[in-house]
């Protein structure tokens, strides 16, 4: 017999009354009736709850243990009379009468409660994770996690995959975001690279025979962190497969998506056929890549109705002139909210840094007239126009952004989700994902004023390869995609690119020679050269899925270990100093300019 425990704490029931058992665990909480003690032990599995008589010797020792001290009990399991029993327990119609008590471990005086959920400053719970992770709903989010990877691997072996390892230390990329480098001791003033993805080795897989490829894959980024991403590292379920269009990815993505997604969350899924919805789409009627689908907010250009006549508003109408465009959200039957709820929507807009969003309500009398502050600029005439445009009707409000395309779509994609939250027309009872397509190749970098690739270099271009017009990049589309739940885009994927002229001819309208292509790429063009399939894949972030389903908003809450925002770890005191001999091991010298 296990000498700490014959039960965990969790399983005793009614089957176990007058059984003679040994629990272990951690003291979660006590409370003290005078004569009688009753405490709660906790393990990973669940509460029990003990009492011990003042007139047993052990009565002390237990009186004297600070929470989060670890005992072990030995007792006899009793019935609870039912005005105590508690139902929110597993063990709730039982308790354990403590006959001994062996303190394995004492516990000093706590920086943070486990009892409870209270919020507590981010800095403390990062420096004693292991205390915030014994706190109920951070252990179960971590349990989910694991539940979460677990039945991915199994269901991606049911479609055939198999799991392959690619290498942690790689070369250095020079796509992507910062590499976090490693000093080579054997090869003096050369670096390893940890894999920002295992992009080009998962390509390599496919180059090599294989079929179907996937790994719970750790990526690192020297990236800022944000709610949905981490500094540092990442886990993303990655796959590829060999001999594949864009549709076949789709539809392994999608079984899996569902089908994890129901298993681990009671929400409906709004279309388990995810809706495809081009970039030039999303960027118009969302002004964002990442939709939230469950708003149902829409975004409309009326660039056109300033160039009315009998639309007097002057300030849109020039800026119309010179280039501009206006685009709106129409809100619905919105006649009746109070002048503040507009008034606050135009303030919040000015706090983005915006000029404001304009804005009127439709309305009726004799005639259809805006009304709102610039409602008197408008002509029934344009606002019958207006309303044909939009879909709108009388009762709906009208909120206008006026600027350059980038300007008026990053601020109506933010208008977009406060509106709603502020509506609360949002609904959260549902996962809405959708696929992201048709993205363009190549995009124009307004700082350098060249043309670079706007997503991912190695994907295969729309179209017939062999009639491409590589002297109007901009209009070439190309086989990539992006998964988007509620707003979260979870990953991004594409065809790959497996013909290595096409590829070099590719990579010189983005600017880069033969010679800095096989320099930098050497090992995948190489490989290319001696027979590709076609394949593609993508990249699934476990951490955002989990956060999802966990229902929270920041990916710290569903990670074990995480870093802080400024990509330190405050509990092992990571990144830290190096002996001086370690540095003239790998021919490092540190030359820090001080502030």
């Amino acid at each position: 017999m296990n000498k700490y425990r014959t039960h965990n704490c969790s399983e005793l029931g009614e089957k176990d009354i007058n059984k003679i058992v040994q629990l272990a665990g951690w003291l979660h909480r006590k409370r003290d009736h005078g004569n009688l003690l009753f405490v709660d032990i906790r393990d990973h599995y669940g509460i029990t709850q003990c009492v011990i008589e003042n007139s047993n010797e052990y009565f002390a020792v237990l009186e004297k243990s600070k929470p989060e001290s670890v005992l072990k009990i030995i007792g006899k399991v009793i019935k609870r009379s039912r005005e105590t029993e508690n139902l929110e327990l597993k063990t709730g119609n039982i308790e354990v009468s403590i006959q001994s008590i062996e303190v394995l471990s004492k516990a000093k005086e706590l920086p943070i409660p486990v009892f409870g959920e209270q919020d507590y400053p981010e800095d403390i719970r990062l420096k004693y994770r292991f205390l915030d992770l014994r706190r109920e709903e951070m252990h179960k989010n971590i349990i989910l996690r694991s539940k979460v990877i677990s039945f991915i691997r199994s269901e991606m072996l049911k479609l055939g995959f198999l799991e392959y390892q690619t290498p942690i230390l790689t070369s250095s990329s020079p796509e992507g975001a910062r590499d976090f480098l490693v000093p080579s001791r054997l090869n003096p003033g050369k670096f390893y690279a940890l894999p920002q993805a295992p992009q080009q080795f998962k390509q390599l897989i496919m180059v090599s025979g294989f079929d179907k490829y996937f790994q719970i894959a750790p990526c690192f980024r020297d990236e800022d962190a944000r709610a949905d991403r981490s500094p540092g590292e990442f886990y993303q379920l990655d796959l590829e497969m060999s001999f594949v269009e864009q549709e076949d990815v789709f539809n392994v993505v999608e079984k899996l998506m569902v089908n994890l997604f129901k298993q681990f969350s009671s929400k409906k899924i709004t279309n388990e056929k995810f809706p495809r919805i081009s970039y030039e789409e999303a960027m118009m009627k969302y002004g964002t890549d990442k939709p939230d689908l469950r708003n149902p907010l829409i975004i409309h250009d009326l660039t056109s109705l300033f160039t009315r006549e009998d639309v007097k508003f002057d300030i849109f109408k020039k800026l119309v002139k010179s280039g501009s465009s206006v685009r709106a959200i129409i809100t619905k039957k919105t006649k009746d909210k109070p002048r503040s709820f507009f008034d606050n929507i135009d303030k919040w807009a000015k706090d983005q840094g915006a000029s404001g969003l304009a804005y009127f309500t439709l309305e009726k009398d004799k005639e259809i007239k805006g009304k709102g502050p610039v409602g008197k600029f408008f002509s029934e005439a344009s606002l019958k126009e207006l309303m044909n445009i939009c879909k709108a009707e009388i009762g709906d409000s009208v909120f206008f952004a006026c600027g350059k395309k980038k300007e008026i779509e990053k601020i109506l994609s933010l208008a977009r989700d406060k509106i709603a939250k502020d509506l609360n027309i949002i609904n959260k009872n549902q996962f809405s994902f959708c696929w992201i397509v048709d993205y363009p190749m190549y995009e124009y970098d307004e700082n350098s004023k060249k043309i670079k690739f706007s997503h991912n270099p190695f994907s295969m271009p729309q179209g017939n390869i062999k009639d491409l017009d590589l002297k109007k990049p901009l209009n070439i589309k190309a086989f990539q995609y992006d998964i988007v739940c509620n707003g979260i885009e979870l990953s991004s994927g594409a065809i790959r690119n497996h013909i290595p002229e096409l590829m070099y001819k590719l990579f010189s309208v983005a600017g880069y020679t033969k010679q800095e292509v096989d320099e930098k790429f050497s090992g995948m063009i190489n490989a290319l050269s001696y027979g590709a399939p076609p394949h593609g894949g993508i990249a699934p972030g476990v951490d955002r899925i989990v956060m999802l389903l966990a229902e929270k908003e920041n990916i710290r809450e569903v990670t074990l270990f995480p870093m802080n925002q400024n990509a330190q770890d405050l509990m092992m005191k990571a990144p830290s100093d190096v002996d001086e001999n370690q540095l003239k091991e790998l021919s490092i010298k540190k030359d820090i300019k001080k502030n």
